[in-house]
């Protein structure tokens, strides 16, 4: 199998990664520096790790990484990213296309493709307005009511989880954990379940060393600035509380370095897949081996309440949990391990490269 697969990259990451690649010279180079920060890892597949020689791998959104390629293949400077990847997978021959952005390469795109592409696969998990994924032979997610309503639009979903990192297991390792309670994530005002839950956390910020890692967003940075305090926007202004135990956001191994200083993180969906869980920090979390805190609702497999993780429903039983797990280390220490153990395991590299070699047979059969 000649598989392909491009990954898109948050804007608040490239500062990271240009950093990272400061002394990079050619497109492996870049590419080699973006795989080594395991950023999205346990959405990459098992044979672009292993740099299997059949596969490729690119950001088909980062411009710096993209025209490395474009310049040593001779293509023009004014070629656009679109052209440029359309390029790269004719140069590479590619069987299946595997894609992490299908927002900005949706079905248009999909209709450029060249005849050696026999496999159209899309991963999407989250809000998907205006979207068109009809051209994907399959559409990926692992929230079972969203993979409802696109087989309701007509488009073709399948069941597929993310994976454990087995680079997050040295940070698993880590007994040192001075944070007790840890949330990495995004907060605006169409947040508002989680917004109320972290403000009631960082109540416990007299007692316990509390940490949030956030990511405002634009109108939440404009609100909190200088000039933006002097417009009427002060319900997109995080509490005081929360300000006061907030760091700037944090990616790649730095992510992962601070999972394994925590005791506890903090998880919540935020009411885009219904009743269904499974974002991507329940797989950082425990594989980091801290014990996740989460809102209730169904799971997938081996996710369960009291064994390899805990449950909430409202923000006052989060407060009342985390005071309990942090009273009780010999429990909040068994389930982190539990979870640990869970999420190497039963989402494993190998168990996610199989299920994907599944679906790619389905198409073809």
């Amino acid at each position: 199998m000649r598989l392909f697969e491009n990954c898109g990259i948050y804007a608040t990451y490239r500062t990271r990664l240009r950093r990272l690649s400061a002394d990079a010279r050619s497109y492996d180079d870049h590419r080699q520096a973006f795989l080594a920060d395991r950023y999205s890892s346990s959405h990459i597949l098992e044979p672009v790790f292993e740099g299997d020689s059949s596969t490729f791998f690119t950001n088909g959104d980062d411009e710096t990484i993209q025209r490395a390629w474009a310049s040593e293949h001779g293509i023009a400077a004014d070629a656009t990213l679109e052209q440029i990847l359309l390029a790269q997978i004719e140069e590479h021959r590619t069987e299946v296309f595997y894609n992490l952005d299908p927002m900005r390469y949706g079905s248009a795109f999909v209709a450029k493709l060249p005849g050696c592409v026999r496999a159209k696969i899309a991963w999407r998990a989250a809000p998907s307005p205006g979207a068109d994924f009809a051209a994907y032979d399959r559409v990926l997610c692992n929230y079972p009511s969203v993979i409802e309503q696109w087989r309701a639009q007509g488009w073709k979903p399948a069941y597929f989880s993310p994976s454990h990192d087995p680079a997050m297991d040295r940070f698993a390792a880590n007994d040192e954990r001075p944070i007790d309670v840890l949330f990495v994530g995004s907060f605006s005002r169409h947040h508002k379940r989680r917004a109320a839950i972290l403000e009631a956390v960082a109540t416990l910020a007299d007692r316990h060393r509390v940490v949030f890692a956030l990511e405002p967003s634009r109108l939440t940075r404009l609100a909190e600035s200088m000039p933006g305090r002097l417009l009427p926007l002060g319900a997109h202004r995080r509490p005081r509380s929360i300000q006061r135990v907030t760091q700037p956001p944090t990616f790649g191994l730095a992510y992962y370095e601070i999972l394994s200083q925590s005791r506890i993180v903090l998880n919540g969906a935020i009411d885009m897949s219904g009743p269904d869980r499974g974002n991507m920090r329940c797989w950082e979390a425990m594989g980091c081996r801290a014990m996740m805190i989460s809102d209730a609702g169904n799971y997938p497999e081996g996710m369960r309440d009291g064994e390899t993780m805990r449950l909430y429903d409202t923000a006052e039983q989060a407060v009342a949990l985390i005071r309990e797990s942090l009273a009780d280390t010999a429990t909040l220490d068994r389930i982190a391990r539990a979870g640990h153990q869970m999420i190497r395991t039963v989402y494993s590299k190998q168990a996610q490269w199989a299920a994907f070699q599944r679906i790619v047979a389905s198409i073809a059969g």
